[in-house]
């Protein structure tokens, strides 16, 4: 296999890492924090057991898929020879561009410099770069070596080729590529994502539910189905004669509702007084780490079951 660059092994770039080691790549870790490599590696070695158990390391051993990585403290022996490198700096415009004019100065002409950004436009970061032809914004949901759904994103200077070339490499790293045509602020997942936020703080902040009800209502009602069908898929399905019929059929519904949603809740206000006192009555600060460990191992067995299911029943 080939090697890969993370560049920054926080809580992005360490994800990063298990989901290239486990596809048989070689990883080195660099970040500018000497200690950020080492605790990256020990977090990594706290969870391949698990992956391992939920069949998840592709048939390899955790020491194996460990054995592909390591932490650089060069900066460039890290990308030197690199096939792809993946970044993982801090959402600063400044702190980017100032990483991508030294990368593309040190990486080969053809490796790919992707960014991790969730927050920044391509064309921003890439702008007046001499190589912005291989640079690409490639957005995870964290962890992606959990979570396969991943942005793949490029800058109105983008070698086409490069595009495809790194949804093949996401594809073969067991990632699910959202190839997008062109750019736009939020990409897909967060739009998506922004919308339903919108209208769940909204339904709260006005007295219509509360903050288990609108979660109970994605949670055992909507994400069910969302789970294995998009939302395209999920209408199809929803009446006799598919999506057409779907459409004239439901919406009238979804028009009249459309004008309450336009006006916008501060998440910042008197909401928030709400959202947070009910969250954490249910679940006290001292109890979020642990809370997001059971997260992760229930992610784990549901992308194992949809592995079953997909072999069992089909995808």
């Amino acid at each position: 296999m080939s090697k890969v660059a993370v560049i920054g092994a926080g809580l992005i770039g360490r994800a990063w890492a298990i989901s290239f080691a486990r596809a048989g790549h070689d990883v080195f870790l660099s970040d500018q924090d000497a200690s950020a490599g080492e605790a990256a590696l020990a977090f990594v070695d706290s969870v391949l057991g698990d992956l391992a158990a939920n069949d998840l390391l592709n048939g390899a051993k955790p020491e194996d898929v460990r054995r592909r990585m390591r932490k650089s403290d060069d900066f460039k022996s890290a990308v030197a020879d690199a096939i792809h490198v993946q970044e993982n700096a801090p959402e600063q415009l400044d702190v980017k561009r100032r990483l991508y004019a030294e990368l593309d100065g040190i990486a080969a002409p053809e490796t790919v410099l992707a960014s991790s950004t969730s927050a920044l436009l391509p064309s921003r970061i890439f702008e007046g770069l001499r190589g912005a032809r291989r640079c690409l914004v490639v957005h995870p949901i964290n962890p992606p070596y959990l979570i396969p759904a991943v942005e793949v994103v490029p800058s109105p200077w983008t070698d086409p080729s490069v595009v495809e070339q790194t949804a093949e490499f996401m594809r073969s790293a067991g990632q699910a590529p959202i190839v997008m045509r062109r750019e736009i602020d939020g990409f897909v997942m967060n739009r998506m994502q922004g919308a339903l936020l919108e209208e769940a703080f909204r339904l709260v902040a006005d007295g219509y539910a509360s903050v288990e009800d609108v979660d109970i209502g994605l949670r055992d009602g909507l994400a069910l189905r969302w789970s294995f069908m998009g939302p395209f898929e999920t209408v199809d399905l929803n009446a006799p004669a598919g999506v057409a019929d779907y459409v004239q059929r439901y919406q009238q519904i979804y028009e009249r509702l459309f004008p309450s949603m336009q006006r916008r809740v501060d998440w910042a206000g008197d909401v928030l007084k709400s959202v947070e006192s009910d969250r954490r009555a249910k679940l006290p600060e001292s109890k979020l780490g642990e809370r997001a460990r059971w997260r992760d191992r229930r992610l784990m067995a549901l992308i194992a079951h949809k592995k079953r299911a997909a072999k069992d029943i089909g995808s």
